[in-house]
């Protein structure tokens, strides 16, 4: 598992000045040796002898220079806490922020997760500043009165390591505009199972934190993978790694008004993360008056007229056409897969008007007042709450699985089109994909 074709790919993408060399002699699976130990090893060789498909995992038999440590870890850990507005406010305490960055110092690492926490550090920089900063946010949302020291240090392990599955996958899958085919898409959703795959041999890292690995794109409404878990099902670890990978994605450098884009993100997906979380999360990303840079320039790409987009995503989720459901023409996995659509489009209706942009709640607005802050807000409500709709306009059709030449029932079809219609101008893949890591 480990010696993937992608990830020895990525290997070869490190600079030929990169010192590697063997700790132990290699072994194909023939039983010939193909190295001796204290071997050097090039990028590229590396390459080539995954294609061997050697006995030990090249990651335990590879030493490579100047490789992450605990304390480069703790560098960039305090470089994010001093740089970022969420990490500077989650380490405002001087004891909160020496419990963050212990805790990331003690993560236990094994030469092999060294490797390859190395090799994403010098290939994709910002995905290693990414696995860095979910675990700082995995560990303060698991610091709470009474929280064992242990604990915290497995839950910044899980945020540290949660994806390391990704860079053994195909690339061209984690392009928000590729096209991929259902066993793509299985691939996909197959990485947290591969993350643990790697994790799972190395003795130092406890149960708890394998399933919160396992468990990081699970959500509370069962639309998550890789086994679509609902509400009590998810573990706590698992439930505070979904949201802190959530976090640590809009936080990352370039994400203009970030904390306003992760405080709209929480508050229309209250049926998807622990609302417990949520609503410790929220007072980090308030406006701080006298205190914070006040932010002049609008968002990116606003939405034009908000209002009337927000009532055409309300309409469209009453036309859901729920009477499918009853219909018994169709199998029972078919019918129980409607009611479960049908569930979520009535949730998406819920988070409309508790965010309160539900049409009766937006009618007394004045078109002309909706400007500055409240504009970007009405925006970016919009772009979410359209992504939820076409996500379950894309599940219905996945879920239907139609066979061959057999067609949609005419309802669903016409209510398919519908959500693509209103939704073709308002999904914003650039933003919301690498949040919500969902091929549309």
């Amino acid at each position: 598992m480990t010696d993937s074709p992608y990830f020895a790919k990525a290997v070869s993408q490190l600079g030929s000045e990169r010192g590697m060399q063997t700790n132990r002699a290699v072994v194909g699976a023939n039983g010939i040796k193909i190295l001796d130990k204290g071997a050097r090893v090039t990028p590229g060789l590396y390459e080539r002898l995954a294609q061997h498909h050697p006995t030990t995992p090249l990651e335990d038999a590879i030493e490579i220079d100047a490789a992450v440590n605990s304390k480069n870890l703790r560098a960039i850990g305090e470089e994010l806490l001093d740089s970022n507005l969420v990490f500077s406010r989650m380490a405002e305490k001087p004891e909160n922020r020496k419990l963050l960055l212990d805790c990331l110092e003690a993560v236990p690492l094994p030469p092999a997760i060294v490797f390859q926490l190395t090799v994403v550090r010098d290939v994709n920089p910002g995905q290693f500043r990414y696995f860095v900063a979910t675990a700082l946010t995995a560990v303060w949302l698991g610091n709470r009165p009474r929280a064992i020291r242990n604990d915290l240090v497995m839950l910044a392990g899980a945020g540290l390591l949660h994806d390391l599955g990704m860079v053994h996958i195909d690339p061209v899958l984690l392009e928000p505009s590729a096209e991929i085919s259902p066993e793509q898409r299985r691939q996909l959703y197959s990485h947290p199972l591969v993350s643990v795959l790697l994790l799972e041999r190395h003795r130092e890292y406890r149960v708890e934190m394998l399933r919160a690995v396992r468990e990081h794109h699970e959500v509370l409404d069962g639309s998550g993978y890789p086994a679509g878990l609902t509400a009590t099902a998810i573990g706590a670890w698992g439930r505070k790694l979904s949201l802190a990978q959530v976090v640590a994605s809009l936080v990352r450098p370039g994400r203009s008004h970030a904390l306003l884009r992760l405080s709209v993100l929480l508050r229309t997906n209250r049926h998807r993360y622990d609302n417990v979380l949520i609503n410790r999360m929220l007072p980090l990303l308030q406006q701080r008056p006298g205190v914070d840079t006040e932010v002049t320039d609008s968002i990116d790409n606003p939405v034009a007229d908000p209002v009337r987009h927000l009532q055409a995503i309300h309409n469209v989720l009453l036309g859901w056409p729920s009477a499918l459901a009853q219909d018994l023409r169709w199998s029972a996995a078919r019918r129980s897969g409607l009611v479960f659509m049908g569930e979520r489009c009535a949730r998406i209706r819920r988070t409309i008007i508790e965010s309160g942009v539900a049409p009766d709640q937006l009618q007394s607005l004045d078109a002309d007042a909706i400007t500055g802050l409240l504009a970007d807000e009405l925006s970016l409500i919009t772009r979410e709450l359209a992504w939820q709709l076409r996500a379950v306009e894309r599940e219905a059709r996945r879920r239907w699985a139609a066979t061959a030449n057999e067609k949609l029932p005419e309802t669903l079809a016409v209510w398919g089109d519908a959500v693509e219609a209103v939704c073709a101008e308002l999904v914003d893949r650039s933003t919301l994909a690498a949040v919500h890591n969902e091929k549309i």
